[in-house]
């Protein structure tokens, strides 16, 4: 089955960078888009980043010039490199991929940007 496990968050301060990575296994990444996504405490979850398969990248306007999603097709893992992290960066991240119409997520991992 389609498992995705993210890894990365943790507390960081305003102005600082974290590295998140996401593992997926059970499906052929490599054809796959693969997007970034997060959810604030008390906020709907909201799109963050996606990377097609061929490498094309699109960002929310919120996280351009900061943030950026990468791939490695033969680690299967998707990365989201977060710069410049403001403290309404703080939420839980998530990674997903729609597969034949069905989104799988991750199980997330936090964020917290504070001083």
């Amino acid at each position: 089955q389609v498992q995705l496990v993210e890894s990365g968050g943790g507390l960081v301060q305003p102005g600082g960078s974290l590295r998140l990575s996401c593992a997926a296994s059970g499906i052929i990444f490599s054809i796959y888009p693969m997007g970034w996504y997060r959810q604030a405490p008390g906020e709907l979850r909201e799109w963050v980043a996606t990377i097609t398969s061929g490498g094309i990248r699109n960002y929310a306007d919120f996280v351009k010039g900061r943030f950026a999603i990468s791939r490695d097709n033969a680690k299967k893992t998707v990365d989201l490199q977060m710069n410049s992290l403001k403290p309404e960066d703080t939420a839980v991240y998530y990674c997903e991929v729609n597969v034949g119409g069905t989104a799988y997520w991750g199980q997330g991992t936090r964020v917290t940007v504070s001083s």
